[in-house]
């Protein structure tokens, strides 16, 4: 029951969120299109449920043509001061909205990884891919300054892979074990609100 009301959910919601946030959209567009010369989306394959790729699209934040890591940094050059904004405000992330609408991700959810990942998890933790990645989550929440954490890290990349994916991993699985659609809200509020709560036993 509480699976199939988040799907409805996850529909209507996204309807409603194009339909009333399409100026905001297009002025992001535009913004994009004048100060950074190139496509407006960026478009990359991710891992997706059941471990499927697909096409996951959000407002490009970065220079064509870096050959930078999976793993961003703040301060990065590659992120160019307009991407840096939209980061900051998770704006970048809005036309994700299409992306559940049709069914490829939820509002809640882990966040959709590059092949490497997700993809290659063991045993149990696979139960995660069970689910389809959501704009925001539980890791998402513990993780919002993330990119600013790993700024402080002599190796970001490694810092990742040891430390801040694991427990990634070990957030989403409690997740998909102990499903909650109240909770789900209550992650929603919070993203929106820039707020806290408490999860599992811990302040996320």
């Amino acid at each position: 029951m509480q699976k199939a009301l988040k799907y409805i959910f996850d529909r209507l919601m996204a309807l409603l969120g194009l339909l009333f946030l399409w100026p905001i959209l297009l002025i992001v567009a535009l913004l994009i299109k004048i100060q950074m010369p190139g496509p407006v989306l960026f478009v990359q394959q991710r891992v997706g449920k059941g471990g499927k790729l697909f096409a996951c699209h959000k407002f490009r934040s970065m220079t064509i043509g870096h050959n930078g890591s999976s793993v961003s940094v703040a301060g990065e050059s590659r992120i160019t001061p307009l991407g840096a904004k939209l980061r900051r405000y998770k704006l970048d992330e809005l036309p994700e909205l299409w992306d559940v609408l049709i069914g490829k991700m939820s509002f809640v959810g882990p966040r959709p990884d590059v092949p490497g990942y997700a993809d290659q998890l063991q045993g149990e933790d696979r139960i995660i891919l069970t689910l389809r990645p959501g704009i925001t989550g539980p890791a998402t929440l513990k993780y919002r300054n993330e990119e600013e954490l790993l700024a402080t890290v002599a190796d970001p990349q490694r810092y990742n892979d040891t430390v801040i994916y694991p427990d990634k991993v070990r957030i989403n699985r409690y997740y998909a074990e102990h499903y909650s659609f109240v909770k789900d809200i209550q992650m929603i509020v919070c993203t929106v609100l820039g707020k806290h709560m408490t999860y599992n036993n811990e302040i996320i």
